[in-house]
């Protein structure tokens, strides 16, 4: 069973977010890494693009499939993880400690569409 943390939203798409003030912090969740399996490349968008919720903002790439990144949240790329850049198999060891991107939210509400961690882990367990 796949971790799904009490304390972040989740995307239908897999992606997880976490609000801080206005900053989004985004990631992979750890249902999405075990799908997946050994991540190889992560492709991020660069700080300063913007980003649409529902929309492609990167990829990741694994020994089995690519999947595109659709954000959960609409802004302004503040900061990506360049770790990942050299070591993206660090996904796989902790996805919700190994972010991908940090976005300035233009619209909050948006995360009321989000799925909360009970109805994401819901959604798991029928996939």
């Amino acid at each position: 069973m796949s971790t799904v943390k009490d304390d972040l939203r989740y995307a239908e798409s897999h992606e997880w977010v976490k609000l801080e003030g206005d900053i989004a912090t985004v990631g992979i969740s750890d249902y999405a890494q075990h799908a997946l399996g050994d991540i190889v490349y992560v492709d991020m968008p660069e700080v300063g693009d913007e980003v649409e919720a529902g929309e492609v903002f990167g990829a990741v790439e694994s020994v089995k499939a690519a999947s595109d990144l659709l954000s959960p949240v609409s802004g302004t790329v503040e900061a990506v993880n360049e770790i990942l850049e050299d070591a993206p198999e660090s996904i796989n060891a902790d996805a919700y400690e190994n972010w991908i991107m940090k976005v300035k939210v233009s619209d909050p509400a948006e995360l009321e569409a989000l799925l909360d961690a009970a109805a994401y882990a819901k959604l798991c367990e029928n996939e």
